[in-house]
């Protein structure tokens, strides 16, 4: 029998990871500075990293009898994060923490599905949740590294 809190969930995270894929196109398109030759090539490794973890969980929905979104407007309107066409005009520091930032929206909603299957017994599910969020823990930490911060930083510092 199908989870229907399962499959809503996953896909509020398809939509999430497929919006966040677009904001880190957007990053890697029109970051500046003196980290460009750094920033750029690791942002085409995250959004590639990121596509690979959307199509996982996509994959999963499907196997559970829910249909994905797929498209950029069910992405916009069922995301946790939120787009901006004003994101382009950020200094790097700027596009960075704004990065950082949805990647903590990211690893509280896998904190809330790792918490859901765990609920609702679904060891799969589970098991794909705290391997991706094991992945955006590293992910935050370095990227709060770059940025001369803790790996756990306050919005302050």
């Amino acid at each position: 029998m199908a989870n229907t809190k399962i499959q809503n969930y996953l896909n509020t995270l398809v939509a999430t990871q497929g919006l966040f894929y677009v904001k880190l196109h957007q990053v890697h398109w029109y970051i500046k500075g003196e980290s460009f030759f750094t920033l750029h090539p690791k942002l085409e490794d995250l959004y590639d990293e990121l596509t690979v973890q959307m199509d996982d969980i996509a994959e999963r929905l499907l196997a559970l009898g829910g249909e994905p979104y797929s498209t950029l407007e069910e992405f916009i309107e069922h995301s946790l994060i939120k787009e901006s066409a004003d994101n382009k005009t950020l200094s790097e520091r700027e596009m960075i923490q704004s990065v950082i930032d949805d990647y903590e929206t990211l690893r509280s909603e896998l904190e809330n599905g790792i918490q859901l299957t765990d609920d609702e017994r679904d060891d799969v599910t589970n098991d794909f949740l705290v391997s991706q969020k094991s992945d955006v823990d590293k992910t935050i930490w370095m990227l709060q590294a770059f940025m001369g911060k803790n790996a756990i930083a306050d919005k302050e510092d």
